[in-house]
């Protein structure tokens, strides 16, 4: 069993806290993400696991044992870097065995790990090459094949795509979501790339400032994030975020125009209090051209002068004016539109969000 609990753990330097008593509990064969932007304390967390950090207070629980004190060589874990790390002078098959080599692991079963690891990463044809003469991709292989070998009961991950091109990313995330199918092991992984989370992990913990801000499927944080932060973090592109004041049943933005406020969050708010307004993309769009067909008692229509298009294929992002501000919306089955154009807009009530200005923590009953 490869539990992973942390409990009350911080870190400090100096007088600095940098993580700040985070908990978090791991699943035996877990694939967590920790995301969040740069800063945020995930990877100072993850290193602290790994035994690479000091912790400054708390514990660490690694299976059964509490491992701070441990050395990272007795924790039994293994870490892919974003640089790869490997050993320029040695073959991939050397990289691959030999950190069981100077385990003094026997011959044959250095061998047997070897092409175990090699196969599950379809690294036969490269045994012989050196790194220089890998793509970024195949090293990336090789560094989650020298994980590997040492069969370890959980495995970290620090941000080890961010040197690829996008191309490769998408095609490396394939490979770890096969990896991690295969190996069944505990995996914390760490990304400041929200696709990446999401398309990954089984759970994602956003972090922010050293603090978790939630933990939840993809699914949970998207469909119901807890705070604004998240709310505009999680999702790309980001959901629509505007400070608004509640009053006759509206929610009334800076400049004047408003929206029906939605019934669900009638018994958390009251008139005059400042909240955030949010709605994604995908929520707000062309008549016509939307991904969601909510009730037609939860759609408001208004028509917006358009300010900027993207295309990009088979939709195409509108920006336009509401209360002097841009709004992003998704368009499905894209129709031409260009700068100037007047469009009329769905904005779908029933999945918007509504945040408290004060403490950025969801309404939502």
């Amino acid at each position: 069993m490869a539990i992973v609990s942390l409990k009350k753990l911080t870190k400090r330097y100096g007088n600095m806290e940098i993580v700040h008593g985070i908990d978090l509990d791991v699943s035996d064969r877990e694939f967590i993400a920790l995301v969040g932007p740069s800063g945020c304390g995930k990877s100072t967390t993850l290193r602290m696991i790994a035994g690479l950090e000091d912790i400054s207070g708390g514990t660490i629980e690694i299976g059964d044992r509490i491992v701070n004190d441990l050395p990272p060589r007795s924790r039994n874990i293994s870490m892919v870097f974003q640089s790869y790390a490997l050993y320029p002078h040695m073959t991939v098959r050397e990289n691959l065995g030999f950190s069981l080599k100077i385990a003094g692991a026997p011959k044959e079963e250095m061998d047997r790990r070897v092409a175990e690891a090699s196969a599950i990463l379809g690294l036969d044809a490269l045994l012989e090459r050196r790194p220089s003469q890998l793509s970024g991709g195949q090293r990336q292989r090789v560094a989650m094949g020298r994980a590997i070998v040492r069969d370890p009961d959980v495995f970290l991950f620090d941000e080890p795509l961010s040197n690829l091109d996008a191309k490769l990313r998408t095609q490396m995330r394939t490979e770890i979501k096969k990896l991690h199918a295969k190996v069944k092991s505990t995996v914390i992984y760490v990304t400041h790339d929200q696709i990446e989370a999401m398309t990954l992990a089984d759970r994602i913990v956003i972090m922010r400032d050293g603090y978790i801000e939630q933990v939840g499927t993809p699914d949970e944080v998207f469909q119901r994030p807890a705070t604004r932060f998240v709310a505009g973090f999680i999702g790309s592109p980001p959901m629509n975020l505007h400070e608004a004041t509640v009053a006759d049943g509206n929610v009334v933005f800076a400049g004047g125009q408003s929206l029906p406020l939605p019934g669900r969050f009638k018994a958390n708010v009251s008139a005059g209090d400042k909240v955030v307004f949010g709605l994604r993309p995908d929520d707000l769009y062309p008549v016509g051209h939307g991904l969601h067909s909510g009730d037609a008692a939860d759609v408001h229509e208004i028509e917006l002068p358009v300010t900027v298009t993207e295309p990009l294929g088979n939709e195409t992002l509108v920006f336009a004016e509401f209360d002097r501000r841009d709004w992003v919306s998704r368009m499905l089955n894209p129709k031409p539109l260009k700068a100037g154009d007047r469009v009329a807009m769905h904005f779908d009530l029933s999945r918007a969000h509504l945040f408290s200005a004060e403490t950025g923590k969801s309404l939502r009953v």
